[in-house]
Order: C-alpha cells, then structure tokens, then sequence
C-alpha cells in the first residue's frame, strides 16, 4: 500500500539497532514489515554487527515501526535502538542495501 500521506505530515527517522541482529532475518524481515505498513526507506548491515534503517512515512505508522525494532523478528535479540529524527526526502520504496565497507 503505498504511502499517500501529504509531504508536510511525513517524518523520517534514522536507527541503529544493536544486539544480535545479523544473521538473524532483521533485514528482510523490516522490509516486509516497513512495506506493509507503506513505509518508504531501507535498511543495512553494519561493519560493526549492527542494522541500521531510514524509515519515512506518516508519524504514527513510523512510530509504530520503531517499536517493531525493539522487539524484531524471533531470532533477533535487540539490546538497542537508538533513533534519530531527519528531515524526510520522500523515498520510495523500500530496499535492503548493500553492507557498508
């Protein structure tokens, strides 16, 4: 479902979650949740075994997708999540990328 709310009612939020979240289904698993929700953004591993993730949307379906990340899929054990809120670009979609180096 794509996201129709109004540029002005949009926020964007940049996390990083820490615990053990690789190897675990975190990526993928945020993609089907975020794109479910018609949150716009993506998500990557980190060098240093975090997941890091920009979601953009209404702030309500944001919020909600930030308390997913607390919690992440089964296998993941979330120790934290730190959030930063951002000016939204208007993404589209929502995409796993690459690992950063």
């Amino acid at each position: 479902m794509p996201n129709s709310t109004p540029q002005s009612q949009l926020i964007r939020v940049h996390v990083f979650v820490t615990g053990r979240v690789q190897g675990v289904g975190f990526r993928y698993s945020t993609v089907d949740t975020a794109s479910q929700l018609g949150l716009t953004g993506w998500v990557r591993n980190l060098p240093d075994g975090r997941v890091e993730a920009v979601f953009e949307g209404a702030r309500d379906i944001v919020e909600e997708m930030v308390r997913w990340c607390h919690a992440g899929p089964p296998a993941a054990v979330v120790q934290d999540v730190a959030v930063e809120y951002e000016e939204p670009e208007g993404l589209r979609g929502f995409e796993v990328k690459r690992l950063v180096n």
